[in-house]
């Protein structure tokens, strides 16, 4: 069997489909835990040695620093390295360097770290007095009218429906972006969307420009597809060029970005686009249960776009019935919350494979709280990332100059890579016993734990000089170290993810759907966020909801959500909630 076979031996029937479809516009809709990273990896590389690919003539792109490090990861991982896997920004932004010197002449304007300083700055010279969740806002409304590619104008008419930040009136509003654009301009610094504004300028302007990306790349793969704004799909049309060599991956009933200008109306609409695309549907879901992914299709049942999952893994019937249970008061469920995943670990689930879900980052103080009384180590997701952390900084940094000093390796006798980082981190006071207590000395050395947790699972043969290369990549690609600790997230940072068990929590009206959800559009993004929220589960799903806010009277109500899930006849406030059949397949096609 070739290499190119082999490649394709190790996909199911669709997968193979969409891996063998190398040629002309092709919209893939990928349900969760389908396996599509998996269908366009192999894709990819299947191109690549079939020689259909130069891999330096394609573009994969997506929407985080991790997702483009997970493909870039995978690619070398199936001989496809070469291929420039990247976010939309990452790749305007080398755009923007390399031509604005030809172009413009000098170097590229600085871009701003954010935009609440000078938005105060703006405030302050209009005699507004703005506080920082309103700041907060406002950068937002910036952010949505420049990714609609709204001018100041198209803003103004269009601000008159939407929600202003406090305090603030249209007029203001609009006089607060103009005002903002302008500081901006005198300092020369451009913003995080002037990116990829000032990219398309350059192409819509300037042949030269146009001519030379066009040569430069040929092959276009874009993950996420559900998640794209205007502005990005203007600019990817004209990185194509009239061009129609272009896969687009994406799941309408994943689109939780709204909000921010993302709109699914560009993948739900790619045959309209490209009347010829060759359109393949990946439904099953090698992920979770037949329990959950029966709950996830009843959730979405009849909305535009939604696909119908099939279970079709080994973890197909290995699961529990997915529950919901019903609490006096946020305390009570933070209690019982931690109660069950105390014992859950104590029967032997990794904490590593449970996470906790919930709409608003609030809502992760009373849960952590629990769960640190009860000993259970916790990791949030609102945190700082973990290469950002100092003590991990400082590691490997003290590792990278070991490494040029001639540190020890494998090979000729040396010491062995795990000793020689241990020795590393144990120059910063790591021990091998844990600290008691939860605190910030145990979060520390829970972080060179992680450290030696790599170092631990490096292959045989691993040098410190290939460690810290990896590390290294891992920085860029914001790949962090499995740590051994229960995940807190949003449900907006668990998208991607996946865990054996999962809870959600606070499912009730006002949190889901969150209280400013108004109107059809808005509500319906709140149940594709739930269905995120659902379809992370592997094994287990647990949903559970709170009747009054911590010491106050309010009752709350059930999410509308839960009643949609539950089959006829149950009671409402609690209890198992029902599933139906699905098949049985291999695990690994999810991957």
């Amino acid at each position: 069997m070739s290499d190119a076979d082999s490649l394709l031996a190790a996909l199911d029937e669709q997968q193979r489909t969409v891996a063998e479809s190398l040629l002309g516009p092709v919209c893939v809709l990928a349900g969760a835990g389908t396996g599509k990273t998996r269908a366009i990896t192999h894709r990819i590389a299947y191109g690549v040695a079939t020689g259909s690919y130069d891999p330096s003539r394609v573009m994969a792109l997506t929407f985080t620093t991790r997702a483009a490090g997970e493909l870039a990861g995978r690619l070398r991982a199936l001989g496809a390295e070469g291929v420039a896997a990247r976010t939309f920004h990452s790749a305007a932004l080398r755009q923007l360097h390399y031509f604005w010197p030809i172009v413009v002449g000098g170097s590229a304007p600085s871009i701003l770290d954010g935009k609440a300083r000078l938005l105060g700055q703006a405030a302050s010279s209009m005699k507004l007095s703005v506080d920082t969740p309103a700041l907060r806002d406002a950068a937002a409304e910036i952010e949505w009218r420049k990714v609609s590619r709204m001018s100041l104008e198209q803003y103004a008419r269009a601000a008159e429906s939407r929600t202003m930040p406090a305090k603030l009136d249209v007029g203001q509003m609009v006089e607060l972006h103009r005002r903002y654009e302008q500081l901006k301009d005198d300092r020369r610094q451009i913003d995080f969307e002037d990116v990829l504004l000032v990219t398309a300028g350059m192409l819509e302007s300037e042949p030269r420009v146009a001519e030379q990306v066009r040569e430069q790349y040929r092959f276009f793969v874009v993950d996420e597809y559900q998640d794209v704004s205007p502005l990005q799909h203007d600019l990817l049309t004209l990185w194509l060029g009239g061009r129609r060599e272009l896969c687009v991956v994406g799941d309408a009933s994943q689109t939780i970005y709204s909000f921010a200008g993302a709109s699914s109306d560009y993948l739900v609409r790619f045959g309209s686009e490209y009347p010829d695309a060759e359109v393949v549907r990946l439904e099953d879901n090698y992920r979770s249960t037949t329990e959950i992914v029966s709950l996830a299709n009843r959730l979405m049942r009849g909305r535009p776009g939604a696909l119908t999952l099939r279970a079709a893994g080994e973890t197909a019937t290995a699961g529990a019935t997915p529950t919901v249970s019903r609490h006096a008061d946020d305390a009570a469920e933070a209690a019982s919350l931690a109660q069950t995943i105390a014992r859950r670990i104590a029967d032997g689930t990794p904490p590593e494979s449970i996470a906790v879900l919930y709409r608003i980052n609030t809502q992760s103080i009373a849960i952590e709280a629990a769960l640190r009384r009860a000993g259970i180590p916790v990791q949030t997701r609102a945190n700082s990332r973990f290469f950002d952390q100092p003590e991990v900084k400082q590691a490997i940094m003290l590792l990278r100059g070991a490494s040029i000093a001639g540190a020890a390796s494998v090979g000729g006798g040396e010491e062995p890579l795990f000793k020689s980082v241990s020795d590393v981190l144990r120059g910063l006071g790591w021990q091998q016993e844990a600290p008691e207590g939860s605190g910030a000395e145990r979060a520390r050395w829970d972080s060179l734990t992680a450290l030696l947790g790599l170092a631990e699972e490096a292959p045989a043969g691993t040098t410190l000089a290939d460690f810290v290369r990896e590390l290294q990549r891992r920085v860029q690609a914001q790949h962090e170290p499995t740590r051994s600790a229960v995940t807190l997230s949003t449900l907006h940072a668990a998208k991607g993810l996946e865990w054996d068990v999962v809870h959600i929590v606070g499912l009730s009206e006002g949190l889901v759907p969150i209280s400013f959800a108004k109107g059809f559009e808005a509500i319906d993004e709140e149940r594709r966020l739930f269905y995120v929220g659902v379809t992370r589960a592997r094994r287990v799903l647990e949903l559970s909801w709170a009747q009054r806010p911590m010491q106050a009277r309010a009752e709350r109500a059930a999410s509308r959500f839960l009643d949609e899930i539950r089959p006829p006849g149950s009671a409402a406030g609690s209890g198992a909630i029902a599933a139906g059949a699905g098949l049985n397949r291999r695990s690994a096609l999810r991957d």
